[in-house]
């Protein structure tokens, strides 16, 4: 298993911690990895990463430790990627000299209607051959609930002069694990992976759809009110499709 960006930030929130988080499934018996329940660990069926696109995830005050969270997939997925606490006042300095790195395009992932000038705003035909030549896409996902991402977005004034790249999703999520105030609310991976697809990485896309899905269902079965399949399905598929590109190499 590859540890990476996100399971650093999460110890390091738990050493933060001044108590106990009880999130929803608390006396379930998680992997402190992949986050779930341990009899069906998924750590073992880690994707290899890809290294031809890096990603930024920022996330509000709890998000990293929430079991239902999905940026980690993200993290799973792709080699190159970057992920740091969000605070209004003191923005990681780290962070900053991320996004101001010579060899990076920073790319702000975030619906449009929220952007005041449009002419931070994409073209829907954006692609990766409109990034400048010697630049690396990082693409940056602002990872909490609906509100939190919101906030973090009008207030975080290093993000103010960055590109947006905004999706118009036509399905309804399929993220089930946690409720929210906006019923178009995509799951942050279930946004990576439309993203990765609009840009031209399709192998990336596929990866982290198929990743998310065996993911979701592995999550769901701690869930007493879903009667989801015990043999894992969406992780058979998963193995099955990614073993003949080398980058699963685990069975069930």
């Amino acid at each position: 298993m590859r540890t990476h960006a996100f399971h650093i930030a999460y110890q390091h929130r738990l050493k933060m911690s001044t108590k106990p988080f009880k999130a929803r499934g608390a006396k379930v018996n998680r992997c402190t990895h992949c986050q779930v329940d341990k009899r069906y660990c998924l750590c073992e069926h880690q994707p290899k990463a890809s290294n031809d696109l890096s990603a930024m995830i920022i996330l509000s005050e709890n998000e990293v430790l929430k079991p239902s969270n999905t940026g980690r997939l993200i993290a799973d997925t792709i080699d190159d990627c970057h992920v740091y606490q969000w605070s209004r006042t003191e923005p990681s300095q780290q962070l900053l000299a991320t996004l101001n790195a010579p060899k990076y395009q920073p790319i702000l992932v975030f619906p449009e209607e929220y952007v005041e000038d449009k002419a931070r705003v994409l073209s829907s035909d954006y692609n990766a051959t409109n990034i400048a030549e010697g630049k690396q896409p990082l693409l940056i996902f602002l990872d909490g609930s609906w509100r939190e991402a919101r906030r973090m977005f009008r207030k975080s004034p290093y993000l103010d002069s960055l590109p947006v790249l905004s999706i118009r999703p036509e399905s309804i999520s399929q993220y089930m694990m946690r409720s929210s105030d906006n019923e178009n609310h995509l799951a942050t991976a279930e946004v990576a992976s439309l993203v990765f697809e609009q840009l031209g990485y399709i192998k990336e896309s596929l990866l982290l759809s198929g990743w998310f899905q065996a993911f979701r269902e592995s999550y769901m079965l701690t869930k007493s009110r879903y009667k989801p399949d015990i043999n894992r399905p969406y992780l058979q598929k998963f193995l099955k499709e990614n073993r003949a590109f080398g980058r699963a190499e685990s069975s069930v």
